[in-house]
Protein backbone atom coordinates (compact mmCIF):
# COMPACT_ATOMS: atom_id res chain seq x y z
CA UNK A 1 0.00 0.00 0.00
CA UNK A 2 1.39 3.32 -0.67
CA UNK A 3 -0.11 7.11 0.53
CA UNK A 4 -1.46 9.60 -1.45
CA UNK A 5 1.61 11.64 -1.08
CA UNK A 6 3.56 9.22 -2.26
CA UNK A 7 1.73 9.19 -5.64
CA UNK A 8 2.09 12.85 -6.05
CA UNK A 9 5.50 13.11 -5.58
CA UNK A 10 6.32 10.27 -8.07
CA UNK A 11 3.97 11.88 -10.61
CA UNK A 12 5.69 15.30 -10.43
CA UNK A 13 9.00 13.71 -10.02
CA UNK A 14 10.42 14.85 -13.22
CA UNK A 15 8.54 17.88 -12.85
CA UNK A 16 9.96 18.92 -9.80
CA UNK A 17 13.67 18.05 -10.74
CA UNK A 18 13.32 20.28 -13.56
CA UNK A 19 11.79 23.32 -12.21
CA UNK A 20 15.35 23.35 -10.05
CA UNK A 21 17.31 23.29 -13.08
CA UNK A 22 15.01 26.35 -14.55
CA UNK A 23 12.19 28.92 -14.25
CA UNK A 24 10.67 27.91 -17.56
CA UNK A 25 11.03 24.09 -18.04
CA UNK A 26 8.08 23.55 -19.91
CA UNK A 27 5.75 20.92 -18.41
CA UNK A 28 2.49 19.55 -19.63
CA UNK A 29 -0.39 16.63 -18.70
CA UNK A 30 0.21 12.82 -19.40
CA UNK A 31 3.58 12.73 -20.49
CA UNK A 32 3.54 9.25 -20.56
CA UNK A 33 3.06 9.50 -23.63
CA UNK A 34 6.12 10.70 -24.37
CA UNK A 35 8.06 7.56 -22.56
CA UNK A 36 9.60 5.28 -25.09
CA UNK A 37 7.75 2.36 -25.45
CA UNK A 38 10.06 -0.36 -27.45
CA UNK A 39 13.31 -1.36 -25.98
CA UNK A 40 15.03 -1.04 -30.01
CA UNK A 41 14.27 2.86 -29.65
CA UNK A 42 15.45 2.94 -26.09
CA UNK A 43 18.62 1.01 -27.10
CA UNK A 44 19.62 4.32 -29.49
CA UNK A 45 18.82 7.13 -27.15
CA UNK A 46 15.58 7.31 -27.15
CA UNK A 47 14.48 8.05 -31.33
CA UNK A 48 12.67 6.40 -34.26
CA UNK A 49 11.48 8.86 -36.33
CA UNK A 50 14.18 7.81 -38.94
CA UNK A 51 14.94 4.60 -38.34
CA UNK A 52 13.93 1.63 -40.58
CA UNK A 53 10.46 -0.08 -39.94
CA UNK A 54 9.16 -2.42 -36.76
CA UNK A 55 6.03 -2.67 -35.33
CA UNK A 56 6.24 0.03 -32.83
CA UNK A 57 6.88 2.82 -35.49
CA UNK A 58 3.24 3.84 -34.25
CA UNK A 59 4.66 5.86 -31.88
CA UNK A 60 7.52 7.48 -33.51
CA UNK A 61 6.46 8.00 -37.15
CA UNK A 62 3.31 5.97 -38.76
CA UNK A 63 4.52 6.84 -42.36
CA UNK A 64 7.06 3.84 -42.04
CA UNK A 65 4.80 1.11 -42.06
CA UNK A 66 3.62 1.78 -45.81
CA UNK A 67 7.95 0.38 -46.16
CA UNK A 68 7.20 -2.50 -43.93
CA UNK A 69 8.87 -5.37 -45.50
CA UNK A 70 6.28 -8.38 -43.88
CA UNK A 71 2.66 -8.34 -44.09
CA UNK A 72 1.53 -8.06 -40.44
CA UNK A 73 3.74 -7.23 -36.78
CA UNK A 74 2.80 -7.35 -33.46
CA UNK A 75 4.87 -5.34 -31.09
CA UNK A 76 4.44 -6.09 -27.07
CA UNK A 77 6.77 -4.20 -24.95
CA UNK A 78 6.82 -3.19 -21.20
CA UNK A 79 9.03 -0.67 -19.56
CA UNK A 80 9.66 -0.34 -15.39
CA UNK A 81 9.22 2.99 -13.84
CA UNK A 82 10.63 4.61 -10.87
CA UNK A 83 11.72 0.86 -9.91
CA UNK A 84 14.63 2.45 -7.88
CA UNK A 85 11.86 4.17 -5.56
CA UNK A 86 9.09 2.12 -5.55
CA UNK A 87 7.82 -1.42 -7.12
CA UNK A 88 4.31 -1.44 -9.52
CA UNK A 89 4.62 1.57 -11.78
CA UNK A 90 5.65 0.54 -15.56
CA UNK A 91 4.62 1.34 -19.21
CA UNK A 92 2.46 -1.61 -21.24
CA UNK A 93 2.46 -1.24 -25.23
CA UNK A 94 0.74 -3.51 -27.95
CA UNK A 95 1.39 -2.68 -30.94
CA UNK A 96 -0.27 -4.16 -34.45
CA UNK A 97 0.28 -3.09 -37.91
CA UNK A 98 -0.94 -4.63 -40.90
CA UNK A 99 -0.42 -3.63 -45.10
CA UNK A 100 -2.92 -3.33 -46.66
CA UNK A 101 -1.15 -3.59 -50.00
CA UNK A 102 2.36 -2.58 -51.54
CA UNK A 103 1.72 0.76 -50.94
CA UNK A 104 -0.25 1.32 -47.86
CA UNK A 105 -0.73 -0.05 -44.37
CA UNK A 106 -2.79 0.55 -41.11
CA UNK A 107 -1.89 0.36 -37.72
CA UNK A 108 -3.48 0.43 -34.18
CA UNK A 109 -1.58 0.75 -30.62
CA UNK A 110 -2.60 0.70 -27.06
CA UNK A 111 -0.46 2.41 -23.95
CA UNK A 112 -1.41 2.00 -20.05
CA UNK A 113 0.84 3.41 -17.52
CA UNK A 114 0.00 2.21 -14.80
CA UNK A 115 1.06 3.87 -11.04
CA UNK A 116 -0.17 0.24 -9.06
CA UNK A 117 -2.07 0.48 -5.67
CA UNK A 118 -2.31 3.42 -3.69
CA UNK A 119 -4.27 3.76 -0.08
CA UNK A 120 -6.44 7.72 -0.11
CA UNK A 121 -6.65 8.87 3.51
CA UNK A 122 -8.00 11.69 4.91
CA UNK A 123 -6.40 11.34 8.33
CA UNK A 124 -4.17 9.06 9.37
CA UNK A 125 -6.66 6.63 11.36
CA UNK A 126 -9.30 6.21 8.96
CA UNK A 127 -9.61 3.70 6.54
CA UNK A 128 -8.00 4.01 3.35
CA UNK A 129 -10.07 3.52 -0.04
CA UNK A 130 -7.85 1.20 -2.67
CA UNK A 131 -7.49 2.96 -6.06
CA UNK A 132 -5.98 2.43 -9.29
CA UNK A 133 -4.72 5.64 -11.21
CA UNK A 134 -4.23 4.72 -14.31
CA UNK A 135 -3.37 6.45 -17.60
CA UNK A 136 -4.33 5.04 -21.31
CA UNK A 137 -4.04 6.28 -25.03
CA UNK A 138 -5.77 3.99 -27.84
CA UNK A 139 -4.51 5.33 -31.53
CA UNK A 140 -5.01 4.43 -34.99
CA UNK A 141 -2.96 5.61 -38.15
CA UNK A 142 -2.92 5.08 -41.82
CA UNK A 143 0.26 5.17 -44.23
CA UNK A 144 0.49 5.64 -47.50
CA UNK A 145 3.47 5.83 -50.37
CA UNK A 146 3.46 8.98 -52.58
CA UNK A 147 6.17 8.10 -54.24
CA UNK A 148 8.83 4.82 -54.48
CA UNK A 149 10.61 6.49 -51.68
CA UNK A 150 8.19 8.96 -49.79
CA UNK A 151 5.25 8.21 -47.76
CA UNK A 152 2.51 10.08 -45.46
CA UNK A 153 0.64 8.88 -42.80
CA UNK A 154 -2.14 10.69 -40.61
CA UNK A 155 -3.57 8.86 -37.44
CA UNK A 156 -5.46 9.41 -34.21
CA UNK A 157 -5.40 8.74 -30.97
CA UNK A 158 -7.94 8.92 -27.81
CA UNK A 159 -5.96 9.60 -24.32
CA UNK A 160 -7.17 9.06 -20.74
CA UNK A 161 -6.36 10.13 -17.37
CA UNK A 162 -7.35 8.58 -14.45
CA UNK A 163 -5.30 10.03 -11.79
CA UNK A 164 -7.43 12.36 -9.78
CA UNK A 165 -10.47 10.78 -7.31
CA UNK A 166 -13.54 11.98 -5.78
CA UNK A 167 -13.55 13.11 -2.00
CA UNK A 168 -15.59 15.36 0.40
CA UNK A 169 -13.55 18.24 -0.94
CA UNK A 170 -13.86 17.58 -4.70
CA UNK A 171 -16.37 15.97 -5.44
CA UNK A 172 -16.62 17.32 -9.28
CA UNK A 173 -13.31 14.97 -10.02
CA UNK A 174 -13.05 12.74 -13.08
CA UNK A 175 -10.58 11.49 -15.14
CA UNK A 176 -9.47 13.66 -18.29
CA UNK A 177 -9.45 12.64 -21.48
CA UNK A 178 -9.20 14.24 -25.09
CA UNK A 179 -8.24 13.57 -28.65
CA UNK A 180 -5.20 14.03 -30.71
CA UNK A 181 -4.04 13.83 -34.19
CA UNK A 182 -0.68 13.10 -35.90
CA UNK A 183 0.49 13.73 -38.92
CA UNK A 184 3.93 12.26 -40.39
CA UNK A 185 6.17 11.76 -43.16
CA UNK A 186 9.12 9.35 -43.89
CA UNK A 187 11.71 9.12 -46.81
CA UNK A 188 13.83 5.78 -47.52
CA UNK A 189 15.84 6.51 -50.14
CA UNK A 190 16.65 3.44 -52.99
CA UNK A 191 20.26 1.41 -52.32
CA UNK A 192 22.72 3.52 -53.54
CA UNK A 193 26.05 1.44 -54.73
CA UNK A 194 29.75 3.45 -53.41
CA UNK A 195 33.27 2.79 -53.90
CA UNK A 196 33.44 0.39 -51.15
CA UNK A 197 29.75 -0.24 -49.38
CA UNK A 198 26.31 0.48 -50.26
CA UNK A 199 24.40 3.20 -48.50
CA UNK A 200 20.74 3.83 -47.96
CA UNK A 201 19.54 7.21 -46.22
CA UNK A 202 16.47 8.07 -44.21
CA UNK A 203 14.81 10.66 -42.88
CA UNK A 204 11.35 11.30 -41.47
CA UNK A 205 8.91 13.95 -39.43
CA UNK A 206 6.36 13.85 -37.12
CA UNK A 207 3.99 16.05 -36.08
CA UNK A 208 2.43 14.32 -32.83
CA UNK A 209 -0.48 14.62 -30.16
CA UNK A 210 -1.76 17.68 -31.96
CA UNK A 211 -5.29 17.98 -29.64
CA UNK A 212 -7.27 19.63 -27.14
CA UNK A 213 -5.96 20.56 -23.49
CA UNK A 214 -7.04 18.27 -20.78
CA UNK A 215 -8.91 18.75 -17.38
CA UNK A 216 -9.63 16.68 -14.10
CA UNK A 217 -12.37 18.40 -12.66
CA UNK A 218 -15.61 20.29 -13.71
CA UNK A 219 -14.16 24.07 -13.08
CA UNK A 220 -10.56 22.74 -13.42
CA UNK A 221 -7.73 24.73 -15.56
CA UNK A 222 -7.15 23.05 -18.70
CA UNK A 223 -2.96 21.66 -19.51
CA UNK A 224 -1.61 21.02 -22.67
CA UNK A 225 -0.60 17.42 -23.89
CA UNK A 226 2.49 17.34 -24.98
CA UNK A 227 2.30 18.33 -28.95
CA UNK A 228 5.75 17.65 -30.53
CA UNK A 229 7.81 17.71 -33.74
CA UNK A 230 9.79 15.12 -34.47
CA UNK A 231 12.57 15.23 -37.35
CA UNK A 232 15.41 12.88 -38.06
CA UNK A 233 17.61 11.80 -40.50
CA UNK A 234 19.95 8.70 -40.94
CA UNK A 235 22.16 6.52 -43.04
CA UNK A 236 22.38 2.95 -43.36
CA UNK A 237 26.41 1.63 -44.40
CA UNK A 238 25.26 -1.86 -46.23
CA UNK A 239 29.03 -3.19 -45.93
CA UNK A 240 28.07 -6.57 -47.65
CA UNK A 241 25.05 -8.91 -47.44
CA UNK A 242 25.51 -10.14 -44.01
CA UNK A 243 26.90 -6.95 -41.86
CA UNK A 244 24.56 -3.30 -41.89
CA UNK A 245 25.50 -0.48 -40.00
CA UNK A 246 22.88 2.38 -39.37
CA UNK A 247 23.90 5.62 -37.89
CA UNK A 248 20.54 8.14 -36.68
CA UNK A 249 20.13 11.68 -35.52
CA UNK A 250 17.25 13.23 -33.94
CA UNK A 251 15.87 16.55 -33.23
CA UNK A 252 12.42 17.10 -31.30
CA UNK A 253 10.63 20.27 -29.78
CA UNK A 254 7.97 20.31 -27.67
CA UNK A 255 4.87 22.56 -29.35
CA UNK A 256 3.34 23.98 -26.22
CA UNK A 257 4.10 27.49 -25.29
CA UNK A 258 7.04 28.76 -23.13
CA UNK A 259 5.77 29.55 -19.01
CA UNK A 260 6.96 33.49 -18.28
CA UNK A 261 5.46 36.45 -16.02
CA UNK A 262 3.49 37.81 -18.21
CA UNK A 263 2.31 41.03 -15.66
CA UNK A 264 6.40 41.55 -15.50
CA UNK A 265 6.29 41.70 -11.75
CA UNK A 266 9.66 39.36 -11.32
CA UNK A 267 7.67 36.41 -10.17
CA UNK A 268 5.52 33.68 -11.92
CA UNK A 269 2.50 33.08 -9.84
CA UNK A 270 -0.98 32.07 -9.86
CA UNK A 271 -1.99 35.45 -12.40
CA UNK A 272 0.76 34.16 -14.84
CA UNK A 273 -0.39 30.55 -14.93
CA UNK A 274 -3.98 31.42 -15.17
CA UNK A 275 -2.73 33.75 -18.29
CA UNK A 276 -0.22 30.51 -19.23
CA UNK A 277 -3.79 28.11 -19.15
CA UNK A 278 -5.74 30.59 -21.18
CA UNK A 279 -3.62 30.14 -24.42
CA UNK A 280 -5.20 28.11 -26.80
CA UNK A 281 -3.85 24.41 -28.00
CA UNK A 282 -3.45 25.42 -31.55
CA UNK A 283 -2.13 29.45 -31.01
CA UNK A 284 -0.21 27.70 -28.67
CA UNK A 285 1.39 25.38 -31.33
CA UNK A 286 2.56 28.56 -33.22
CA UNK A 287 3.79 30.55 -30.12
CA UNK A 288 6.04 27.89 -29.23
CA UNK A 289 8.28 28.81 -32.01
CA UNK A 290 8.96 32.23 -30.57
CA UNK A 291 7.64 33.12 -26.85
CA UNK A 292 10.57 32.30 -25.32
CA UNK A 293 11.97 35.35 -23.30
CA UNK A 294 15.33 34.95 -24.02
CA UNK A 295 14.35 35.01 -27.61
CA UNK A 296 16.28 32.33 -30.17
CA UNK A 297 18.70 31.33 -27.97
CA UNK A 298 16.10 29.91 -25.56
CA UNK A 299 14.18 28.46 -28.13
CA UNK A 300 17.27 26.10 -29.49
CA UNK A 301 17.40 25.73 -25.93
CA UNK A 302 14.07 23.88 -25.89
CA UNK A 303 14.82 21.31 -28.60
CA UNK A 304 16.27 17.84 -27.57
CA UNK A 305 18.52 15.85 -29.53
CA UNK A 306 19.78 12.22 -29.56
CA UNK A 307 22.15 10.65 -31.91
CA UNK A 308 22.19 6.69 -32.28
CA UNK A 309 23.73 3.69 -34.17
CA UNK A 310 22.40 0.05 -34.86
CA UNK A 311 25.10 -2.80 -36.21
CA UNK A 312 22.87 -5.70 -37.33
CA UNK A 313 24.34 -9.02 -38.37
CA UNK A 314 22.82 -11.25 -40.80
CA UNK A 315 19.18 -9.84 -39.78
CA UNK A 316 19.35 -11.97 -37.09
CA UNK A 317 21.60 -10.16 -34.09
CA UNK A 318 21.63 -6.31 -33.20
CA UNK A 319 23.56 -4.42 -31.40
CA UNK A 320 22.49 -0.72 -29.94
CA UNK A 321 23.81 2.44 -28.68
CA UNK A 322 22.80 6.16 -27.95
CA UNK A 323 22.85 9.02 -26.54
CA UNK A 324 20.41 11.63 -26.10
CA UNK A 325 20.68 15.39 -24.53
CA UNK A 326 18.53 18.01 -22.91
CA UNK A 327 19.50 21.74 -22.01
CA UNK A 328 20.35 21.83 -18.72
CA UNK A 329 17.75 25.34 -17.93
CA UNK A 330 14.91 23.04 -19.79
CA UNK A 331 14.89 19.77 -17.81
CA UNK A 332 18.68 18.22 -17.90
CA UNK A 333 18.17 14.98 -19.35
CA UNK A 334 21.76 13.89 -20.38
CA UNK A 335 22.22 9.34 -20.73
CA UNK A 336 23.59 7.37 -22.67
CA UNK A 337 21.85 4.33 -24.21
CA UNK A 338 22.68 0.52 -24.88
CA UNK A 339 20.34 -2.35 -26.63
CA UNK A 340 20.76 -5.85 -28.21
CA UNK A 341 18.23 -7.68 -30.35
CA UNK A 342 18.07 -11.06 -31.39
CA UNK A 343 15.70 -12.51 -33.94
CA UNK A 344 15.03 -16.15 -34.60
CA UNK A 345 12.46 -16.60 -37.70
CA UNK A 346 8.99 -14.38 -37.33
CA UNK A 347 10.42 -13.60 -33.46
CA UNK A 348 12.64 -10.91 -32.13
CA UNK A 349 13.45 -9.84 -28.50
CA UNK A 350 15.13 -6.72 -27.88
CA UNK A 351 16.47 -5.54 -24.76
CA UNK A 352 17.97 -2.18 -23.26
CA UNK A 353 19.19 0.02 -20.34
CA UNK A 354 19.94 3.39 -19.77
CA UNK A 355 23.10 5.05 -17.64
CA UNK A 356 22.61 8.78 -16.67
CA UNK A 357 24.89 11.63 -17.46
CA UNK A 358 23.47 13.98 -15.37
CA UNK A 359 22.29 15.21 -11.73
CA UNK A 360 18.95 14.70 -13.00
CA UNK A 361 17.67 11.47 -11.89
CA UNK A 362 15.78 9.36 -15.02
CA UNK A 363 12.78 7.99 -14.24
CA UNK A 364 13.96 4.52 -15.77
CA UNK A 365 17.46 4.30 -14.84
CA UNK A 366 18.89 1.20 -13.59
CA UNK A 367 15.59 -0.68 -15.58
CA UNK A 368 16.25 -3.42 -17.79
CA UNK A 369 13.71 -2.51 -20.59
CA UNK A 370 12.04 -5.36 -23.10
CA UNK A 371 9.76 -5.78 -26.07
CA UNK A 372 9.00 -9.01 -27.97
CA UNK A 373 7.89 -8.63 -31.72
CA UNK A 374 6.41 -11.06 -34.08
CA UNK A 375 6.54 -10.25 -38.26
CA UNK A 376 4.64 -12.36 -40.10
CA UNK A 377 3.19 -13.01 -43.43
CA UNK A 378 4.30 -12.57 -47.01
CA UNK A 379 7.16 -10.10 -47.84
CA UNK A 380 7.25 -6.86 -49.64
CA UNK A 381 10.16 -6.02 -51.68
CA UNK A 382 11.19 -2.15 -50.93
CA UNK A 383 14.14 -1.67 -53.73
Amino acid sequence: MKKLSILVLLVFACKISAQEAGDRVITTAVPFLNITADARAAGMGDLGVATSTDAYSQQWNPAKFAFAERKMGIGMGYTPYLSNAISGIGLLNASYFNKINDQSAFAVSLRYFTLGDIELRQNFDDIGTIVKPNELSFDGSYSLKLSPTFSMAVGGRYIRSNLKFQNDNNVDAKPGSTFAVDVAGFYRSREIAYNRFDGRWRAGFNISNLGGKIAYDENGQDNFIPTNLKFGVGFDFILDQDNVLGFTSEFNKLLVPTPQDFDNDGDMDAADNDEYQSIGFLSGVFKSFGDAPDGFSEELKEMTWALGAEYTYQDAFMFRTGYFNESDVKGFRKYFTLGAGFKFKSAQIDLSYLFSTSKITNPVENSLRFSLTFNLGEEFYND
